[in-house]
């Protein structure tokens, strides 16, 4: 059995049109959103590395998180180009080539493939948008993450920002 965190970066800034996509920090409410579910999830988890994407917004919602779960901030973190994408499929192969004996994978990243990815693997729409600071847990009925697109997960636990206010 393994488990899959999936949880999309908080709400960015658009303050400056001049920046590049990947450049975007958060902003005001994004920043009080990652605390809001790193404290959240510090009282429904155990902590675990994270994989980030490479985003800024991607990268402070991890640091928004680890403010608030100072647990989670003694585990090494990762950061992954291949996690800045909008592609489900591409989240499939990074997956995919996870090792073996890792029973849990977390990733911070982005829409519309957060989204895509769950209603894939679930095989319906089970979640219209994975809002910003949105976190999914799927149980995978595998042994190799390999596997992932041969079950049918399970939703095992969701938690939005709207739930925490």
């Amino acid at each position: 059995m393994k488990r899959l965190h999936l949880l999309r970066h908080a709400k960015s800034a658009w303050d400056d049109p001049g920046l590049d996509d990947r450049e975007r920090g958060l902003n005001k409410r994004g920043r009080r959103d990652g605390l809001l579910m790193g404290a959240a999830l510090s009282e429904l988890l155990e902590p675990t590395a994270i994989s980030v994407s490479v985003a800024r917004r991607a990268q402070h919602t991890l640091a928004a998180l680890c403010d608030a779960w100072p647990a989670l901030a003694a585990m090494e973190h990762s950061e992954d180009e291949e996690l800045y994408t909008f592609h489900s499929d591409n989240l499939v192969r990074w997956i995919a080539r996870q090792n073996n004996s890792l029973n849990s994978a977390f990733i911070i990243g982005h829409n519309p493939a957060l989204t895509d990815l769950i209603n894939t693997l679930l095989g319906r729409v089970a979640i219209a948008n994975l809002p910003t600071a949105g976190y999914v847990q799927l149980a995978l009925d595998i042994d190799q993450w390999g596997q992932l697109l041969h079950c049918v997960p399970s939703l095992e636990y969701h938690l939005f920002p709207k739930h925490l206010k």
